[in-house]
């Protein structure tokens, strides 16, 4: 443990309360992995832990619910008193919380065994509901009734899908059947909520076979998913359905929020525009810019942040332009959508690929080909934007060029010529080249 959480729990101690630290972090711990943060519970009231830290500065973030934060060597520990939750009437909040001094009371109100282990060096492990053995056998079991815990809180449907998802576990078989039972209690969880979740779920390890076996809860999520399930692709780039499709490329492209989103969705307007030629052949024309429509209202409802959704539309309504097919316009992308999103879109057609037939796998050797192009026009300096031109609106001012509009349209046209390598990047041929400008 960090040597200011031990120091809280001795402080803890040496002043006659228990004191452990407790869930994701012992979990964690555990797996061998780096827990992002710890807590640490106690048998201490909120006005006892406050007492206990009299020395430290102590912040009431939770008093209600029995947490205050202390700031030991510089750094925020929660301490929450050991607690039972209340009855819960909105799958959220308990409707009251009262405390108590049995630590094997407040693991009993957590969600997942795996998250309900406690500990300090005094005593070792607390683990009340078989967390260890579900640890060793990666299980995600639910402590206690499933159906109870889900209708407590049924975000937690998500947060099992996650777990399974980033700690590479399956879910245990009632907590699974309780999940698919309750799903549509995820329709009364705020829309902030379902994104951390959803987004954690998609960038996880695991999320290939999460999506697959649990797809029912996803179109929960976001029913406009659903028509993509038995969405035939009958042609000879795809050996998958729509929906097949769209979680092998999930799984195929680098878990970021921003490449992960995309792919989830890049695809969502596909069942709007599929049609099927004498045949027998299944087209899908249109489908980009039907799919950017939906993805914009989708994370806009999921609250995502604006600069966020835009570099998501922008992937989305691209990714089937096959810009691998013509290097010598790249310099045009990178004016069009700039350096980040033409090297995220080239991965996301690099997921679409890997999730097709595989006997187009020849066209991945494009997208490597365009990637270093990319940094050879990069490095070389070439002129790639409206800054880089060796003139500006003032210069075209004095040139006699006096509209603000058709300062805009001069300079995008000498732009034009200087990445389609008409003219060179030099001030005076650049002038001198705006006798051939149509307003």
């Amino acid at each position: 443990m960090p040597q200011n959480v031990e120091k809280a729990i001795d402080l803890l101690t040496e002043n006659g309360y228990k004191a452990y630290a407790v869930g994701g972090c012992v979990r964690d711990s555990l797996l061998g992995l780096s827990p992002d943060d710890w807590d640490i519970a106690t048998s201490a009231t909120p006005a006892q832990t406050e007492e206990v830290f009299r020395n430290y500065r102590v912040i009431e973030t939770g008093i209600k619910h029995g947490t205050v934060t202390v700031i030991i060597d510089k750094a925020p520990l929660e301490i929450t008193t050991f607690r039972v939750d209340g009855q819960y009437k909105d799958f959220r909040h308990p409707e009251s919380v009262s405390f108590t001094a049995e630590i094997s009371e407040d693991l009993g109100r957590r969600d997942f065994t795996v998250n309900a282990l406690a500990y300090n060096h005094q005593e070792g492990i607390i683990d009340c509901f078989r967390g260890k053995e579900d640890l060793k056998n990666r299980l995600i079991r639910c402590v206690g009734e499933p159906d109870e815990r889900f209708n407590e809180d049924a975000l937690r449907i998500l947060r099992a899908l996650r777990f399974a998802s980033v700690l590479g576990f399956d879910i245990e078989k009632n907590t699974a059947e309780s999940i698919l039972r309750n799903k549509h209690l995820l329709k009364s969880i705020a829309a902030e909520r379902i994104q951390k979740e959803l987004v954690k779920l998609l960038c996880g390890k695991n999320t290939e076979d999460v999506l697959l076996k649990y797809s029912s809860v996803i179109f929960t999520v976001i029913n406009e998913l659903e028509p993509l399930y038995n969405l035939k692709q009958i042609n000879k780039y795809h050996i998958y359905n729509a929906w097949e499709h769209t979680v092998h490329s999930v799984s195929s492209v680098q878990p970021t929020p921003k490449l992960r989103m995309t792919m989830l969705l890049h695809d969502i307007g596909k069942a709007k525009c599929a049609t099927t030629d004498e045949k027998g052949i299944s087209h899908f024309y249109g489908h980009p810019k039907v799919s950017e429509e939906m993805a914009d209202k989708i994370l806009h409802s999921l609250k995502f942040p604006n600069k966020f959704i835009e570099s998501v539309l922008i992937l989305i309504k691209n990714h089937d332009a096959w810009v691998y097919n013509n290097p010598q316009k790249l310099n045009r992308w990178l004016y069009q959508i700039g350096e980040e999103n033409l090297r995220d879109l080239l991965e996301v057609m690099r997921a679409d690929i890997l999730a097709q037939s595989p006997k187009f796998n020849n066209r991945l050797e494009l997208i490597d080909e365009c990637i270093k192009k990319i940094d050879e026009i990069i490095s070389s300096q070439e002129c790639i934007k409206l800054s880089d031109l060796t003139v500006n609106g003032n210069d075209l001012l004095d040139f006699g060029i006096t509209n603000g509009k058709e300062i805009g349209q001069a300079l995008e046209f000498l732009l034009n010529e200087v990445m389609d390598k008409k003219i060179r990047n030099e001030k005076e041929l650049l002038l001198g080249h705006l006798k051939n400008f149509k307003k």
